[in-house]
C-alpha cells in the first residue's frame, strides 16, 4: 500500500463520520434521515479534490488510489475499476463516462436509493472519473419508469452548474426500462441513437463507445465510492471488509424478514450476517436467492458465504415456498425480457423457461431435470451479451438446491407451495415492444 497515494489525493480532508454499523454512502442519512441537498453536501466532504484527480504524472494519482483501495465494480460484474480507469486513461481521442444508474434487477433497490438520498456523491465521483480519464462528458442513465428520478437529477446538476463546481458537460438521460437495457453496451446503443439493446463485442466500450470515443461506464454505487477514495485514500477504504473483499457495499434485503430495505455492508459480510442485519428472518427459510435474478440460490444454512458480487440483492425464501415456483417465473420472465438478438435468446432460453415451468406444475415427465442439465449447458458462453449465461445460472443453483423437490415434482406432481403467492417480485413476463426499446 501506498501511504502517499491517500495524503495526495485526501489533503487535509477528515475521514467522515460513519452511520450505526459504519457506513460510509449513507451515514449522511443517519445524520439527518432526509437527502442531502449541496450545501449539505458540500459541509460534510468539501468540493471534489478535482486537481489532484486532473494530474497526469506518471502513476495518474485518482486511478493509483482507485488500484490500490481494491474497488471493484458495484453493478453486477465485480470487474477492478481502477484497470477501467487505466484503460479508458490511456486510449487515443477524446473520452466520455457513462454513469449507469439504470438498475434493472427487478429486486433491487441500492441504486434508486443512493441516488436518491446522495446524488451529490454520485455526481462527485462521475466527475471525477471524467477529469481523471481526460473525459469532457458525463452521461447519467437512469430508467424511464415514472417516478421523476431523471427530473430530480437534472435539477440536482443545474444546481452544481449555477455553483460552477464541474467542468465537464453533465447530462441526465432516461432509458427504457428493460432487463438488458442496464447492459454497458445497450447503453452505448441508445446514446448513439440505437435502441437499448446490448451490441455484440468487441469493440468493447472503452475501446469504441459513445460517438466510438473510448468510453468508461461505471455503475452509480462504484463512482460514490470512488468520489470517496479520492478524499480520503485507499488505506481509510480498506479499513472495513478484508484484504479479498475490501470497503463497503449496497444491498437490498427483501423476502421473509423483519426489516426488509437497502443496507450498507462490509463487503465481507456473511449472508447470515447480512440478513441480521435486516432484522432476521421472521420465520424458518428454505434458501436465499443471492445477486438477484442472475445470481444463485443459496440452502440453508448457508454457511458463511458472502453475498453474491451481483445485482447487491439478497431474498430470503421462506421454508413453506416453492424455489421451483419462484425460479420458474424469473425465466419466464427472463425469456421475455431478452433482446432476441442471437439463437440462446430467441430459441434456448424460452425452451428452458418452459420446461421449468413443466416441472414447477409437476406434469409427470420424469426426463424433466435431465433434460434441463443438458439444455442449461448450451446456453452460456454463446449469446451476444451475458442474458442465457446469468439465467443458466440461476436455473442450474436452482436444480441444485431444490434437487429433492425437482424429483418429486417430476414423479408425483407439485407440492402445494407451487400454488402460493410469489416471494420474488418477478413483472408480468411481456416482451417490449419495437418502438419501447427507444
Amino acid at each position: 500500500m501506498n501511504a502517499d497515494t491517500g495524503s495526495v489525493l485526501a489533503g487535509t480532508s477528515p475521514a467522515p463520520p460513519l452511520g450505526p454499523h459504519g457506513e460510509r454512502l449513507l451515514h449522511g442519512w443517519y445524520d439527518t434521515g432526509r437527502p442531502a441537498d449541496l450545501a449539505e453536501h458540500l459541509g460534510r466532504y468539501g468540493p471534489a479534490p478535482l486537481a489532484a484527480a486532473r494530474s497526469r504524472g506518471a502513476a495518474m494519482p485518482l486511478v493509483r488510489a482507485v488500484e490500490e483501495a481494491g474497488l471493484t465494480g458495484r453493478g453486477g460484474g465485480g470487474f477492478p475499476t481502477g484497470r477501467k480507469l487505466r484503460s479508458v486513461a490511456g486510449a487515443r481521442g477524446p473520452r466520455v463516462v457513462v454513469a449507469n444508474g439504470m438498475e434493472s434487477e427487478p429486486a433491487s433497490r441500492k441504486d434508486a436509493v443512493l441516488l436518491s438520498l446522495a446524488p451529490h456523491l454520485v455526481l462527485d465521483g462521475a466527475v471525477l472519473a471524467a477529469v481523471a480519464v481526460g473525459a469532457d462528458t458525463v452521461h447519467l442513465c437512469v430508467p424511464r419508469d415514472g417516478t421523476g428520478s431523471a427530473d430530480r437529477l437534472t435539477a440536482r446538476v443545474t444546481e452544481r452548474c449555477r455553483a460552477g463546481l464541474d467542468p465537464v458537460d453533465v447530462r441526465v438521460h432516461a432509458l427504457p426500462h428493460h432487463f438488458v437495457s442496464s447492459e454497458e453496451t445497450s447503453l452505448v446503443s441508445w446514446l448513439n441513437g440505437g435502441d437499448a439493446r446490448p451490441l455484440a463485442t468487441p469493440p468493447r466500450p472503452f475501446e469504441s463507445g459513445v460517438r466510438r470515443r473510448p468510453t468508461l461506464i461505471g455503475n452509480v454505487e462504484t463512482l460514490a465510492h470512488l468520489a470517496l477514495i479520492a478524499r480520503h485514500g485507499p488505506g481509510w477504504f480498506r479499513a472495513a471488509g478484508s484484504p479479498r473483499a475490501p470497503g463497503t457495499r449496497l444491498v437490498t434485503v427483501a423476502g421473509a424478514v423483519h426489516e426488509p430495505g437497502v443496507y450498507e455492508i462490509p463487503a465481507d459480510l456473511s449472508v447470515t450476517a447480512a440478513l441480521h442485519r435486516a432484522g432476521g428472518p421472521r420465520e424458518r427459510l428454505g434458501a436465499v436467492l443471492s445477486g438477484g435474478f442472475f445470481g444463485t440460490w443459496l440452502p440453508q444454512p448457508p454457511d458463511a458465504a458472502e453475498p453474491e458480487r451481483g445485482a447487491g440483492v439478497l431474498v430470503a425464501l421462506p421454508a413453506s415456498a416453492c424455489g421451483l415456483a419462484e425460479t420458474a417465473a424469473v425465466l419466464g420472465y427472463l425469456a421475455a425480457q431478452s433482446a432476441r438478438q442471437c439463437g440462446p435468446c430467441r430459441l434456448g432460453l424460452p425452451a428452458v423457461a418452459e420446461d421449468f415451468a413443466a416441472l414447477a406444475r409437476g406434469t409427470g415427465d420424469r426426463a424433466l431435470p435431465e433434460r434441463l442439465h443438458r439444455r442449461l449447458g448450451l446456453l452460456p458462453g454463446r449469446g451476444a451479451c451475458g442474458h442465457p449465461d446469468g439465467a443458466a445460472r440461476l436455473a442450474a443453483s436452482a436444480l441444485r438446491v431444490f434437487a429433492a423437490d425437482a424429483e418429486r415434482h417430476a414423479r408425483t406432481g407439485p407440492c402445494g407451495a407451487a400454488r402460493l403467492p410469489l416471494v420474488l417480485p418477478v413483472p408480468p413476463a411481456r416482451p417490449p415492444a419495437k418502438e419501447e426499446w427507444r
